[in-house]
């Protein structure tokens, strides 16, 4: 059987279950589990309009690829990118078949609003992290476009979102490779996960505090 290297590697879309909640992306990555709700079918409608392979456009002299799949060896990470600007550029790289020099630039598609955590920020940066190593460049700046506002995001790729996808990939590989999963902790974000009815965040904080017993006989009590 031939050995495909990405079977070793880690989903990019990964990254930002890892920071919504670490259970979660378990359960989804390493556990091989997953359940629907409208927030993930309407990702999902988003995405796919974004991956259409089939749309190659130039518009304002910008070039715009959909549906790329990029990956990283030095990362040991795969995905692809919604969309991937070439913009005309003085010191940019050059592209099979046009003239000139190019910029890159990834832009994710989100069907919410901007988040107050770096889930959204690290997961394009790890984009430009895989083009740059795939096409020998430079990329200092992505993009990010909310449904919700809809409207662009600029995101400037600084160190300190390159130095915190690196301490947040080798966690995720340490996980990974342990098929560790960790154990509950719930909070508001429970509510809206897709995962819930899996996860069972209530049950199983009670069972980790003794208390299952407790737990099932109010629920006997309440359907009586």
């Amino acid at each position: 059987m031939e050995y495909d290297e990405s079977d070793n590697y880690l989903q990019i879309s990964g990254i930002q279950h890892f920071i919504f909640c670490r259970r979660q992306w378990a359960l989804i990555h390493i556990e091989q589990q997953w359940s629907e709700n409208v927030l993930t079918v309407e990702g999902e409608l988003l995405h796919e309009r974004a991956h259409d392979d089939s749309v190659y456009k130039v518009a304002n002299k910008v070039i715009s690829v959909r549906g790329m799949r990029i990956k990283s060896g030095k990362l040991r990470i795969t995905g692809c990118c919604d969309v991937v600007e070439f913009i005309p550029a003085s010191d940019g790289i050059t592209l099979n078949g046009k003239t000139g020099m190019w910029q890159v630039r990834p832009v994710e598609y989100k069907h919410g609003e901007p988040k107050v955590d770096n889930c959204d920020r690290l997961q394009v940066t790890a984009q430009a992290i895989c083009l740059e190593e795939m096409l020998c460049c430079k990329i200092n700046e992505a993009a990010i476009f909310y449904a919700e506002p809809k409207r662009r995001e600029k995101i400037e790729i600084t160190n300190d979102l390159r130095r915190e996808l690196h301490d947040t990939v080798e966690e995720m590989q340490r996980y990974y490779e342990a098929g560790y999963t960790p154990s509950v902790k719930p909070s508001k974000k429970c509510n809206n996960c897709s995962l819930f009815n899996i996860c069972m965040p209530k049950l199983l904080k009670r069972n980790n505090s003794g208390k299952i017993k407790d737990y099932i006989l109010s629920h006997i009590s309440e359907s009586e």
